[in-house]
């Protein structure tokens, strides 16, 4: 291995340069400051971080980055690999290398000796005057790729609030486990340290507080209501958009807690940059810290989900028919839980045992088999057209080459995948071979900038189009 002189080191310094003037401020320093360059071998870097929970997370949002961007700054196929090095190694590689600036170390929470714990009556009653689901835990909620991420990060506020990473933002589409993840912050909080005042919200209760507060002149209560809990969780911030009034009590609520250290985690369904009628200085707010997805589960993760629901239940559910809900129903879990209730309902008050057939046959109305039954247009059926047009494979879209005749096709098929599809810029980046949703985003205002400037550019992607709703038909 070699050391800092290896021929690599100055495309790694260059190569973070460019990360961080496309990433967040608070982003880059989150995850980039607690990864350090050590060195290198024939075409691969080595990069170090202090614990594997650190790498994983790295290796999963930023190893795509990582590699493109060097295999481009230096015209060869760049591998990275990852090891842990102990704190104290980190810190003196850091002291070596220019690219990092030094954190100062993580102050020590100081843990005052806890409250005895509250009776289980009591207990229940915080979580209900805190407007928490208590059914909603860390132990129920089913880990997969698609969530794994969110889930520590979730786990790691819930045991250290105010400490690692305020705010938090989770965003993903619906009946992803957003609440789930929010209410099982605030269980773990009050079970286990009580004296913490917790309050959960959603962003319509938040707002129609504030109207009702501004109506009968309690406005002082309000604030008193929101400003002085230890851990404030408020879900579906995409309610408050165009919601100028609300936006400005939050923005100042947001501002007490922040400087008070208090612990704020947000839940929204799409990323933020994407919210519309959200005023700057709000929305800067929400990515000020730790900003997290949720993506739909993968056919082993649904069937992971539906096993855990049954047992849940205490009813026992054939294999057979388990495969064909995870294999039909790909939307979200919450739709995952409605087919397998419908099916235990119906076997529990007939008392009948459901067969695969009857399985098909009840489930064949809900909106989730009837939607993948008639589903639209996929991002799969996308890039194929895409590349049939300009004579490329699906394989050399998603993939990671950056030659000219694949970036256009790229981007229009990105560009496309974002216009006539309800699929968000994470989900599409995800079909693109894992790529983060700010490419999407480039390809989106690349392809639209194009089409203003050049007319045939403009003739293909409306032909395109065309061509793709006709499939969709």
């Amino acid at each position: 291995m070699s050391d800092t002189n290896s021929n690599y080191y100055e495309f790694w310094q260059e190569t973070i340069l460019r990360i961080k003037e496309t990433l967040p401020a608070q982003e880059y320093t989150t995850w980039f400051n607690r990864i350090v360059y050590i060195g290198s071998d024939d075409k691969k870097i080595i990069l170090a971080g202090a614990s594997q929970f650190i790498l994983d997370t790295v290796i999963a949002r930023y190893r795509d980055l990582l590699v493109n961007t060097l295999s481009e700054l230096t015209g060869e196929e760049i591998a990275v690999d990852f090891i842990v090095k102990s704190l104290s190694e980190i810190q003196e590689h850091k002291k070596q290398d220019p690219t990092t600036f030094m954190e100062p170390p993580l102050e020590a929470k100081v843990v005052q000796p806890s409250k005895p714990r509250n009776s289980e009556e009591t207990t229940l009653k915080i979580k209900q005057e805190s407007n928490l689901n208590y059914s909603y835990k860390f132990t129920n909620f089913v880990i997969g790729d698609n969530s794994t991420f969110a889930y520590n990060a979730s786990l790691a506020i819930a045991k250290n609030p105010g400490v690692s990473y305020n705010p938090c933002l989770i965003y993903g589409g619906v009946g992803l486990g957003k609440t789930h993840l929010l209410s099982s912050i605030g269980n773990h909080i009050i079970d286990n340290t009580p004296e913490l005042k917790v309050m959960y919200v959603t962003a319509e209760m938040f707002t129609n507080e504030f109207i009702d507060s501004v109506g009968s002149n309690k406005m002082q209560s309000f604030k008193n209501k929101f400003r002085k809990v230890d851990v404030l969780l408020i879900d579906d911030i995409h309610f408050l958009q165009g919601k100028d009034g609300t936006q400005e009590e939050l923005f100042h609520t947001f501002n007490n807690l922040y400087e008070s250290k208090k612990q704020m985690v947000f839940t929204c369904d799409r990323p933020i940059s994407e919210l519309k009628n959200i005023s700057d200085r709000l929305s800067s707010r929400f990515e000020r810290g730790l900003n997290v997805d949720l993506q739909p589960p993968s056919y082993e993760t649904r069937v992971a989900i539906l096993k855990s629901k049954t047992e849940q239940r205490g009813s026992a559910m054939n294999e057979d028919i388990i495969d064909y809900i995870a294999t039909n129903v790909c939307t979200n879990v919450r739709d995952l839980e409605s087919s397998l209730t419908k099916l235990i309902a119906y076997s529990e008050l007939l008392d009948q045992e459901i067969s695969l057939d009857k399985a098909k046959e009840l489930l064949g109305t809900l909106p989730s088999l009837a939607a993948n039954a008639n589903q639209t247009l996929s991002i799969d059926t996308i890039i194929k057209v895409i590349g049939e047009y300009f004579n490329v494979s699906s394989f050399e879209i998603k993939g990671k080459k950056k030659n000219k005749s694949l970036i256009q096709p790229r981007q229009i098929a990105m560009y496309l995948s974002r216009d006539i599809t309800e699929f968000s810029t994470t989900e599409i980046g995800t079909e693109f071979g894992g790529r983060d949703h700010t490419t999407v985003m480039h390809a989106y205002d690349r392809i639209e900038s194009l089409m203003k400037s050049d007319e045939a550019f403009t003739n293909t992607v409306l032909k395109l189009k065309r061509d793709l709703m006709n499939v969709k038909r």
